[in-house]
């Protein structure tokens, strides 16, 4: 009789030992599958992150330097236009802000924060393209009407303005408004060049510039700063974005731009944003690296208690084992013969595992995530800015530590069961089974039928 045919009987006669085995393979290989499909899946979703975040660079006042100087440091708009032009490059905008306050008829919306800036003031942000913007890319800021603001509008009077503050004033896309610059003196006529949605209460106070959102303004880089520089001096930049054509570029472009900008750059950080991707993968990371361990842990001590089995199993069928060996049985083919019924036993696990597992899987990685991701949502909704004209410095605040906006930690995963998954179960599951049976192998190498027949030994 072959020996695969004596395998399939003996896996057959033995019913209670195959059963156990094939119960610690089922274990283990859910386990392990289930491992590889969440860590899969993070993997997916961390990639998507990255993809929706996009390659980007975002130059940005250092504010433990602002803290020394007592004020917010500026950069020449030709410096960062010679920056954008680098290859790496694919589209750029930059932005300024000053005081600005509306006047003849017009006025502000008062339901909510009165805001720090004065009567009639609010924060003016001249940008180059407004659709660049992190709200507006997002999709947190929605256009309702009009367009954008672009570099080709740089230089003409255009502003964005928020549905509160149009309708408070009955404007409407191509309406005529005057504002009034930081002097109280300079004025400029503004085209309402589009109406914007921003979905944050009147009640809650913009966290950086601490004005009532509905009362937030966006207007072209020349028309604001001609409020603020009649005599037509360089403007001065407080904050820009680029975006890469690639991710991989984001150090190449960061240590070009570095040496473009030189001394430029003090008091600024360009920070490539790994720090919104961070925030949005925490949870995925957390719960990749417990499903790892578990996988681990599982697999190790599966491999014992099978090793066990098999050897339990040799000690059972000496007398069998005896008979074959002076039957001229050869000893590899008895090895042969272990290592197959492992192995089907394993195949069978792996396949009834496949059908429940990803299910199972889903609702169990889908829960732990959900868990992660609410304390990460927790520990960035409890984070508080410092008060207005405050760096935190003296409060203890790292601003370094702010959450990014628009970065919510990713509390959902889609478990997908492909074939390259089931080979790497298929294959760690039939792995440790051969493990588990090379370590009783060499018990059957030494073994002598005259003794086991005659001893029993």
């Amino acid at each position: 009789m072959n020996f695969v045919k004596r395998a399939g009987l003996s896996l057959w006669a033995r019913k209670g030992r195959t059963l156990i085995t094939f119960a610690t393979f089922l274990v283990i290989s859910a386990m392990v599958l289930a491992g590889v499909l969440i860590n899969a899946a993070t993997t997916r979703a961390e990639l998507e992150a990255e993809r929706s975040v996009g390659a980007e660079v975002n130059l940005g006042v250092d504010a433990q330097a602002q803290g020394e100087i007592g004020q917010a440091p500026t950069i020449a708009s030709s410096v960062v236009e010679e920056m954008g032009r680098l290859p790496q490059v694919q589209k750029y905008t930059y932005s300024m802000w000053d005081r600005v306050l509306l006047k003849e008829g017009a006025g502000l919306v008062t339901d909510g924060v009165d805001g720090s800036m004065g009567a009639g003031g609010t924060s003016g942000i001249g940008v180059l393209d407004s659709s660049l913007l992190p709200d507006f890319r997002s999709g947190k800021f929605e256009l309702l009407s009009g367009k954008h603001l672009t570099a080709a509008d740089r230089d003409n009077k255009r502003i964005l303005i928020e549905e509160r503050l149009a309708e408070k004033n009955g404007l409407k896309t191509g309406d005529k408004v005057t504002l009034t610059g930081n002097d109280e003196k300079t004025t400029g006529e503004f085209t309402v060049a589009g109406v914007f949605r921003d979905p944050r209460p009147g009640t809650e106070p913009e966290p950086e510039y601490y004005v009532n959102p509905a009362n937030m303004i966006y207007g072209t880089v020349g028309g604001l700063a001609a409020l603020g520089t009649p005599d037509g001096g360089a403007q001065q930049i407080t904050k820009a974005t680029f975006l890469l054509t690639d991710s991989d570029d984001q150090e190449a472009f960061k240590d070009q731009a570095e040496d473009i900008a030189g001394s430029a750059l003090n008091g600024f950080n360009l920070d490539v944003n790994d720090k919104a991707v961070q925030q949005m993968t925490g949870p995925l990371k957390s719960i990749s690296s417990t499903a790892t361990l578990a996988m681990w842990l599982i697999s190790v001590a599966g491999a014992a208690v099978l090793a066990l089995l098999v050897n339990l199993a040799v000690k059972q069928r000496r007398k069998e084992y005896g008979v074959l060996l002076s039957m001229g049985e050869k000893k590899w083919k008895l090895i042969t013969q272990q290592a197959l019924e492992i192995t089907v036993v394993a195949a069978l696990a792996v396949a009834l595992g496949a059908l429940f597992a990803p299910r199972l899987t889903q609702s169990a990685g889908q829960s732990l995530l959900g868990r992660e991701a609410a304390s990460a949502q927790q520990k960035i909704d409890s984070w508080q800015p410092p008060g207005p004209g405050s760096t935190g410095l003296s409060e203890g605040i790292d601003l370094n530590d702010q959450p990014v906006e628009n970065a919510d930690p990713i509390d959902e995963i889609t478990v997908t069961l492909k074939p390259a998954d089931l080979v790497t179960v298929g294959g760690t599951g039939i792995g440790i089974g051969l493990l588990a049976t090379a370590i009783p192998a060499a018990a059957v190498l030494r073994l002598s039928p005259r003794s086991i027949l005659t001893n029993g030994k």
